[in-house]
C-alpha cells in the first residue's frame, strides 16, 4: 500500500535514547528560531553548519552553488543548505540551497529524472539526504505525490476525516472538512465511495487532504494529474488561498498554475554521475 500524504518526517522518527538511527544531530550552531518555536534539523552524513553569508538569488563566487530563494520579509519556514539528495545510494542532485518563506510558492522544473521527486521526498523525511542540511519547525510539512492515498471503501468526508486524525487534527470539525470538500468542488460528493469516482474525482480529494493536515508547508508532487483545464484552476486558487493566510508551497510540475512563484530549475544541482554516497553499501543496488 503506497501512502503518499504522511506528516513529514513520519519515517525518520528519533530512535530511544535521543539519538536517530538515521539522521545524525545536526552541530550545536542551530539556526535562528521563530519566537517560542523549536525547530528540527535532518542532516545527512557530511554535516556541515549552515553558511552565515546572506542568502540571495545571485551566482556565488566561483565553486560556490546556487540559490534558489523566494522572496518574503519573515523567517523560512523550510531551508536547506547545501543538500544532497540520493536515488538508490547515488547522488541525484548536490548542494542544493534554498529557502521558503510565509506566503512564497517555489515551483520546481526539470525534465524527467533530474530529481524533483527525489528532492520532495528528501525535504519530507522519506529518505535519508546524503549530506547537508534540513531546517523546518516540527509538524510543519506534509507531502503530497502522483498517488490519491485515499481508501476506497470510504467516503470522501471519512477519508478527510482519516487523513485529519493522522495528521494530529483530531478535532477537526465537519464544518472543516465541508470546508475542504468545497474548496475542491466535492459537495455533493460528501458520502460517496472514493472507489466509485472518476479520476479527477478522486484526485481533487487527494488534494483536498492537504487542507485537513493543518500544516503550512504543502511538498506537492504533480498535483494537477488527471485534472481538466477547470480543476486546474480550481486547485490553483486553493494554493493562493493558502498562501494568503501565512502558508507555502513547493511544487513540481510542468503545469502552468497562474501563481506568482519564483521557478527553480533542479537541473543547475544535477551531481557528477558515477559516484555513490559515502558509506553506501553497492550491494543495495
Amino acid at each position: 500500500l503506497r501512502v503518499l500524504l504522511l506528516p513529514a518526517g513520519a519515517l525518520c522518527r528519533p530512535a530511544p535514547g535521543g539519538s536517530s538511527a538515521r539522521h545524525p544531530r545536526p552541530a550545536p550552531a542551530a539556526p535562528r528560531r521563530l519566537p517560542g518555536q523549536s525547530r528540527i534539523a535532518r542532516t545527512g552524513p557530511a554535516l556541515q553548519p549552515p553558511s552565515t553569508a546572506r542568502l540571495s538569488s545571485v551566482v556565488r563566487p566561483s565553486g560556490a552553488p546556487r540559490i534558489a530563494v523566494s522572496e518574503a520579509m519573515s523567517e523560512p519556514l523550510l531551508q536547506t543548505s547545501d543538500l544532497t539528495c540520493l536515488r538508490g545510494g547515488v547522488p541525484v542532485l548536490e548542494h542544493v540551497t534554498l529557502q521558503l518563506r510565509p506566503g512564497a510558492a517555489l515551483i520546481l522544473r526539470g525534465p524527467n529524472g533530474a530529481g524533483k521527486t527525489t528532492l520532495l521526498r528528501t525535504l519530507a523525511g522519506l529518505q535519508p539526504p546524503g549530506a547537508g542540511r534540513i531546517d523546518a519547525a516540527p509538524d510543519s510539512l506534509t507531502y503530497a505525490a502522483h498517488a490519491d492515498g485515499l481508501k476506497p471503501t470510504l467516503s470522501a468526508a471519512e477519508n478527510l476525516t482519516f487523513w485529519a486524525q493522522i495528521h494530529g487534527q483530531r478535532d477537526r470539525t465537519r464544518a472543516g472538512i465541508d470546508a475542504a470538500l468545497a474548496a475542491l468542488d466535492l459537495t455533493d460528493l460528501r458520502d460517496r465511495l472514493a472507489g466509485q469516482m472518476s479520476a479527477g474525482q478522486k484526485r481533487r480529494l487527494g488534494l483536498a487532504r492537504l487542507l485537513v493536515t493543518g500544516r503550512p508547508v504543502w511538498l506537492l508532487d504533480e498535483p494537477t494529474v488527471s485534472l481538466d483545464a477547470a480543476s486546474v484552476a480550481l486547485f490553483a486558487g486553493v494554493v493562493q488561498a493558502h498562501l494568503a493566510t501565512g502558508g507555502a508551497a513547493l511544487i513540481a510540475t510542468h503545469v502552468e498554475l497562474g501563481l506568482e512563484a519564483d521557478t527553480l530549475d533542479v537541473s543547475r544541482f544535477r551531481a557528477a554521475p558515477g559516484r555513490l554516497a559515502d558509506g553506501f553499501d553497492e550491494a543495495f543496488l
